[in-house]
């Protein structure tokens, strides 16, 4: 494994918390969220105990893929406000104890961007990747004066830049090494972006789309050494900054120079069965080519949870302390917890494990009071991939209040769903109730901020890996979680769990713990 500097103190602690900028609040009414409306609630996040707030791209861009299509990689879009205002934002959260990550997109570019226009007119550019004739199946015929077609990295108008390829094939005389012009031109503006970006005091970037960069790179290898490359650069400059990735193996992307990495609905050698066999109850956003699976946070009791102790022991092992993995509650690419036939009592239980389990929790807007994943939304800036993989619902305004639409202005939100539920959950409601979801997420996160047991650094001995999932943290703590809508119980052995931190429906007794349908426990080991 490659030698890196260790990462930045602050990140073992990290609480990340993502927000879609343009549905998390919307200053000035025009219908759009914006830098100066999550300024406006830093507070909340504060309250709630975050220290890691992960932006969605907020860069020039025509939209066509929620920004995720970038036309100017060192300007803000005007829809969010302007550089300052990013900069205040980031000057405000830090005076709260919260960090600001960018997103990066660091594989393509809009057809939009002023380098591809270029490119489309200049045989002799190599920043992106371009057949000189004809149109080999995948790429895209030229919208310039140069002949041939370039190949996109994801939707058509999202040219993939040119980091070379792994291995060369003389049928495909395009294949460029890693080492050519055009590659070591595109690794060099990653290194100005990054730059440009954490001089203005943010903590660091979530990587998009990660593993893309060298093309016909089965092992990855080539693809990793650019990381390594930036990591090490990464080191030397800028020593507190973080790379996150949107890989979803831990066991390649961490050795390859990031800090951490995502278990993801995709990626890795199970293809993301990790994190599905966990949330995934088969609604909201569903992949057709992904097999059927009883998840175990499901009321029918059916799943399990090894497939997803096993793909992080492996990972965990193979990581040692070079770095860490992450677990989302969801993401803007897939189904909120509160999703489909789940239903609102069952989600302290996620949460409860969620915030327990050794690796770093990452929460996504709006789960924190149980928004609901809004079904058949229309396609809006590219948010549905297929008859079931619809994105919009998990993109709708974040629920701060109450009223018609959350805040927001009546028109003008992309993801706005047509008819709001009426009973639907919000900040104010949940701040006002003791009981609710979202004050069991603030005390568990405080919880695990005092207690380093809890972090992921702590142990892990798992008591029973069943229905109830019973592990101890750190020889401290015993955590206890029960997803099915019928009691459970199973033997604790010689364990004697003492003073109840966070429980409902569990008891402990007589060398048993029962747990009722959807009850979580926290205890403090008794001595």
């Amino acid at each position: 494994m490659t030698s890196f500097r260790p990462a930045p103190a602050w990140l073992a602690d990290a609480i990340f918390y993502q927000i879609y900028p343009q549905s998390f609040a919307d200053s000035d009414g025009d219908g759009i969220g914006d830098f100066a409306g999550i300024a406006e609630h830093l507070d909340h996040l504060a309250w709630l105990g975050v220290n890691t707030v992960w932006l969605n791209p907020c860069f020039v861009s025509p939209f066509r893929d929620a920004g995720y299509d970038v036309a100017d990689y060192l300007k803000v879009a005007p829809r969010y406000g302007t550089e300052d205002d990013l900069a205040k934002l980031v000057e405000q959260a830090g005076r709260r104890g919260i960090r600001v990550l960018l997103d990066l997109v660091a594989g393509h570019t809009s057809d939009q961007h002023p380098w591809f226009t270029a490119s489309a007119d200049d045989p002799a550019d190599h920043r992106y990747i371009w057949t000189p004739e004809g149109r080999p199946e995948g790429f895209v015929a030229s919208p310039g004066s140069r002949p041939g077609a370039y190949l996109p990295n994801f939707f058509a108008f999202q040219p993939a830049l040119n980091f070379g390829y792994a291995r060369r094939n003389p049928a495909e005389p395009w294949r460029q090494p890693v080492d050519a012009e055009g590659p070591r031109a595109n690794r060099e503006a990653l290194r100005t972006v990054m730059d440009h970006w954490l001089g203005l005091g943010l903590s660091g970037f979530r990587v998009d789309m990660a593993a893309s960069l060298v093309k016909d790179d089965p092992d990855k290898a080539e693809t990793s050494a650019i990381w390594t490359e930036l990591r090490h650069w990464l080191d030397r400059r800028h020593p507190e900054a973080v790379l996150l990735s949107e890989w979803g193996d831990p066991e390649v992307s961490v050795p390859a120079g990031f800090h951490t990495d995502f278990f993801l609905q995709f990626g890795g050698p199970s293809d993301g069965l990790a994190l599905r066999s966990l949330w995934s109850n088969g609604s909201g956003t569903v992949n057709p080519d992904w097999d059927p699976l009883d998840c175990f946070f499901d009321a029918d009791g059916r799943g399990s949870p090894r497939p997803f102790v096993e793909a992080w022991r492996q990972a965990s092992t193979a990581l040692g302390s070079s770095g860490f993995i992450s677990l989302p509650t969801a993401n803007h690419d897939f189904s909120r917890l509160n999703c489909g036939p789940r239903t609102a009592e069952q989600l302290p239980v996620a949460f409860v494990f969620q915030l327990t389990w050794p690796t770093l929790p990452a929460v996504y807007y709006g789960d924190e009071i149980g928004m609901r994943y809004v079904p058949d939304l229309p396609d809006t800036e590219g948010s549905v991939l297929g008859p079931r993989y619809n994105r919009a619902g998990s993109r709708t305004p974040m629920q701060w209040d109450e009223g018609p639409n959350a805040g927001f202005s009546t028109s003008g939100h992309p993801y706005l769903p047509i008819d709001p539920d009426p009973g639907r959950p919000t900040v104010a409601a949940q701040r006002a109730d003791d009981t609710s979801l979202l004050h069991l997420v603030r005390r568990l996160v405080a919880l695990r901020t005092s207690a380093p047991e809890l972090g992921p650094d702590g142990s892990v001995e798992i008591v029973h890996d069943g229905y109830p999932f019973v592990h101890v943290r750190g020889g401290r703590y015993l955590v206890a979680v029960n997803p099915r809508r019928q009691e459970t119980s199973c033997p604790l052995g010689d364990l004697r769990p003492g003073r109840p931190l966070e429980v409902r429906g569990v008891d402990a007794a007589d060398g048993t713990l029962t747990a009722e349908a959807f009850g979580y426990g926290v205890f403090e080991m008794a001595p």
